[in-house]
């Protein structure tokens, strides 16, 4: 799934009021951040994860890796923190970020 760079606008927009609500340790992409990665994703569509470590190339990396496990496209990424999107097969009123912050563009 590739963004046009309008979407990406979108997206970053409403992820600029986010908080990170996934940070990955020391261990990386365990089996339980993982299933946080997939619950959160599947309730949220749009969420910030926190990545800490000093070596840019490692965060890349993770990234990467947490992009190709969960489905998701990285927006952004600043520093430590990436705004991650998966859309959702039935998102939830309640939950979406898209739905409660956004139009419902995608």
């Amino acid at each position: 799934m590739r963004l046009d760079n309008d979407t990406r606008k979108w997206l970053r927009r409403i992820g600029h009021g986010l908080n990170p609500v996934v940070t990955l340790g020391e261990k990386g992409l365990t089996e339980s951040v993982q299933a946080e990665l997939e619950r959160a994703l599947s309730d949220h569509e749009l969420i910030k994860i926190r990545i800490p470590g000093p070596d840019r190339e490692r965060r890349r990396q993770l990234t990467e890796t947490v992009a190709t496990s969960t489905g998701a496209e990285p927006v952004q990424t600043i520093g430590h923190v990436v705004l991650l999107y998966r859309k959702a097969a039935k998102p939830d009123p309640r939950l979406s970020n898209l739905l409660r912050h956004g139009s419902g563009k995608a």
